[in-house]
């Protein structure tokens, strides 16, 4: 609502529209959300509303091609459209998740709601390339995808060739120091302890990229001293006009709280996991307090003209993905599709890293010299962008996810 305020041509209710035909006539399930959703029933069965919600018969998830409805939150969409958020926020909607919450002994009260507001921020961004990457500043995890981009910034990646195992331990390592930094010092903003510009000051990132022995693999990573004293959608879109918007959203695992105030149709997320209890940690839990998350919407400019907007779904994997996608594009000069499909290494913790199939055996080996745990398998991510032209537009969607690119 309060983006189609500021910058849309269409009002609330045509904009959900499409999404209560959708959710009132149904749809087909896709093949790997089938998947995913069938990995959760058991969480599901454990909330009424949830199993009422999200399960046939209140017992299975639906299988692949099998179609779907949920008249619930079709409902509160057009409750949505017609009174605006404040119908979640305040109103009858958000009368039934205090509710539902407080029935389960949570603490969430309508005054938290009716006190809930979207706030406007100033991303923040680095160079690379002689490209401009933006990210959004904490409580996210973006500035440590700026971090890994500034410190690959100088490094001839090319010179090491894609996917090679010099290429992907210094993504790696990168990554290492980064999130280091990221568990260390970020938080909601309003509580942090310095300015987080000071992780991107060129002098701190030359002494963290110094950090990285370029044939053995850190067993421990510390923290720098930057200040003086790691469930989602991702959605990229262009217009004729030339605007371009990088939009994430997410509950927080794949069914977020596994709460469903019933009759709602939507389930409650499950940031607040971002929290801990430790005695000052950053992200210990206070009140009015936003918990760490993992959302990264990207964008990339050119000359200040908007050049991608993308994003990659998946947890930690988020920074890593997009390094690689834009290492992919900016640095070994893949088309938009290539650059999302293209192999990719994530990195576990410690010295355990995992390998997509396709890279071969004689990098696993050398990366298994230069003291790495290698593995296959896990999550990747899943990457949409679009990507203006010089004259039109390229959209991508990775194959890992159900997404789709398309253009009328």
């Amino acid at each position: 609502a309060a983006l189609l305020e500021e910058y849309g041509t269409l009002s609330l209710a045509e904009a959900l529209a499409p999404a209560i035909d959708i959710a009132e006539n149904g749809f087909p399930v896709s093949p790997i959300i089938a998947g995913q959703w069938r990995g959760n029933v058991r969480i599901l069965r454990q909330d009424p509303g949830a199993s009422a919600t999200y399960l046939i018969d209140g017992e299975r998830s639906p299988e692949a091609g099998e179609w779907f409805r949920n008249p619930d939150i079709a409902a509160s969409f057009r409750m949505v459209a017609e009174d605006g958020p404040e119908a979640m926020y305040g109103g009858p909607l958000g009368e039934k998740i205090v509710q539902t919450v407080q029935e389960q002994g949570g603490f969430l009260t309508l005054d938290d709601m009716r006190n809930h507001s979207p706030e406007w921020v100033e991303p923040m961004s680095v160079d690379f390339h002689g490209y401009q990457v933006w990210e959004l500043p904490p409580a996210g995890q973006g500035i440590a995808a700026l971090e890994m981009m500034k410190i690959l910034d100088p490094i001839d990646l090319e010179a090491m060739g894609h996917n090679s195992a010099e290429y992907l331990h210094h993504i790696v390592e990168a990554k290492k120091l980064a999130f280091a930094d990221l568990a260390k010092f970020v938080s909601d903003r309003d509580h942090l302890e310095g300015d987080p510009r000071a992780l991107l000051a060129d002098n701190y990132v030359a002494e963290r990229r110094n950090l990285i022995d370029p044939r053995r693999a850190a067993v421990r990573v510390d923290p720098g001293r930057p200040f003086d004293s790691g469930e989602t959608i991702y959605l990229s879109v262009a217009d004729e006009q030339g605007n371009m918007v990088s939009f994430i959203n997410s509950v927080f695992e794949y069914f977020g709280s596994g709460v469903v105030a019933p009759g709602t149709g939507f389930v409650l997320q499950n940031r607040g996991a971002g929290f801990t209890l430790e005695d000052g940690h950053p992200n210990q839990i206070a009140p009015r307090k936003r918990p760490f998350h993992t959302l990264i919407p990207g964008f990339v400019t050119k000359d200040g003209d908007p050049f991608l907007a993308f994003g990659v779904m998946g947890g930690s994997m988020q920074p890593q993905g997009h390094t690689q996608l834009l290492l992919n594009l900016l640095v070994f000069g893949m088309d938009l599709q290539e650059a999302i499909d293209a192999p990719r290494v994530r990195h576990l913790g410690g010295t355990r890293i995992s390998l997509e199939a396709p890279i071969p055996d004689d990098v696993r080996l050398r990366l298994w010299e230069m003291g790495h745990t290698v593995s296959s398998g896990g999550s990747f991510g899943g990457a949409q962008a679009v990507l203006r032209l010089t004259r039109g537009w390229a959209a991508g969607s990775d194959p890992r996810k159900d997404g789709m690119a398309a253009g009328h």
